[in-house]
């Protein structure tokens, strides 16, 4: 066998002996993409001057307009779900049940229409529902007819309420005074909230247990947390866990807008 030099690089080889070609090593296999990690939102930082004037605008404002938390000084808080139903949905409701909880979840119209049972269920098993917007697009950049209509095709897939005003929580908690003054002329109070989970932000259901430990807790607390999510799941027994322990009682966003006696 011999050497042969390529004329251009001058580098040398040795040809394959005779018959071997057949028995050159398989092309390697196609590599496998892992699944993408789920997007998460950018981590909370302080917040700003103009995040807090935004609260405390909020705040003033009256509470049939917006609402950030509930009244009352006894141990209620208010566990709120965006975003569902979802598949996982069940599994978020037998964990309520286990704990004899009850929840507010602001659902999105697309996902209502996908999952009517899961969106029945959830009423079935003395939960509340509200809007969360049909598309979950930004209501702040709807014209007024798109964001009345939006509002008006989310309301015709929910139950009818017995009693008490509407409720509704914009998309990502965007807000504007036009906002907030159409929807409450379609007879809607915003809801935003006094406690992030921030289960947005990771997927560790230990910070998001941390988060809601009692202890950082204030009573008429309305709490955000969402659907979909396998980290909020595995943290919600231990939430509901910490919660009885203490003494508290998960309620819906409209019974902790009303005053109690203690």
């Amino acid at each position: 066998m011999r050497a042969e030099t390529d004329v251009a690089t001058g580098a040398r080889s040795v040809p394959p002996a005779p018959g071997s070609e057949s028995a050159s090593a398989p092309a390697p296999a196609p590599a496998i993409p892992s699944p993408a990690a789920p997007k998460l939102a950018p981590a909370a930082a302080a917040p700003s001057l103009g995040t807090r004037l935004r609260r405390l605008v909020a705040d003033a404002l009256p509470r049939a307009l917006i609402v950030r938390k509930g009244v009352g000084q006894a141990r209620r808080v208010a566990l709120t779900f965006d975003d569902g139903p979802a598949d996982s949905t069940d599994a978020y409701l037998e964990v309520l049940d286990r704990f004899g909880a009850r929840a507010t979840f602001f659902v999105v119209g697309t996902a209502c229409v996908a999952r009517r049972d899961a969106l029945l269920r959830m009423v079935a098993r003395g939960h509340e529902v509200a809007g969360h917007g049909f598309t979950h697009d930004a209501f702040t950049r709807m014209s007024a007819s798109l964001l009345r209509d939006e509002l008006r095709r989310t309301a015709d897939l929910l139950p009818p309420i017995a009693d008490g005003r509407l409720l509704v929580r914009p998309p990502t908690g965007a807000t504007s005074l036009r906002s907030l003054a159409l929807c409450a002329q379609a007879g809607y109070t915003t809801v935003l909230w006094s406690r992030d989970s921030d289960d947005c932000r990771t997927m560790s259901p230990d910070v998001v247990a941390a988060r809601l430990a009692p202890e950082l807790l204030t009573p008429g607390d309305i709490v955000l947390l969402h659907e979909a999510q396998t980290w909020t799941l595995a943290a919600l027994p231990r939430i509901l866990q910490g919660l009885a322990a203490a003494g508290w009682q998960a309620v819906t966003v409209s019974e902790i807008l009303k005053p109690t006696d203690s």
